[in-house]
């Protein structure tokens, strides 16, 4: 997610399959809270964010909200078409310490998808 200086705010999303480790995960996952809502800031650890993208670069917009309460409306949706392989043991990994972290899909209720040439 991302705030700009003038208030709009856009969230990018990388949809995941079970399938190959994937190493920039392996090290995020490295620096994880074994411990939900146990959050600490952790100084020296360096990741690229693309090795997060996959190379195709297609994607899906639209205007919708935050995933989280409140679910503030106004977000403009990246939602990329490519998923990103992570290992199921990553998967896994995250499903313990976070069990109910998805947000049930919504209806489109009139938004318009656009899809990139």
């Amino acid at each position: 997610m991302h705030k700009a200086s003038d208030g709009k705010v856009a969230g990018v999303a990388v949809p995941l399959k079970a399938g190959r480790a994937n190493s920039t995960i392996e090290q995020l996952w490295e620096h994880m809270p074994k411990t939900a809502g146990n959050v600490e800031e952790i100084a020296g650890v360096e990741v690229n964010p693309a090795n997060l993208l996959p190379h195709d670069t297609a994607y899906y917009t639209y205007m919708g909200s935050q995933t989280a309460p409140p679910c503030t409306e106004g977000v403009t949706w990246f939602v990329l078409k490519t998923p990103m392989d992570i290992s199921p043991e990553e998967i896994n990994a995250f499903a313990k310490l976070y069990p109910h972290d998805v947000r049930p899909v919504q209806l489109l209720n009139g938004r318009v998808v656009k899809e990139s040439q």
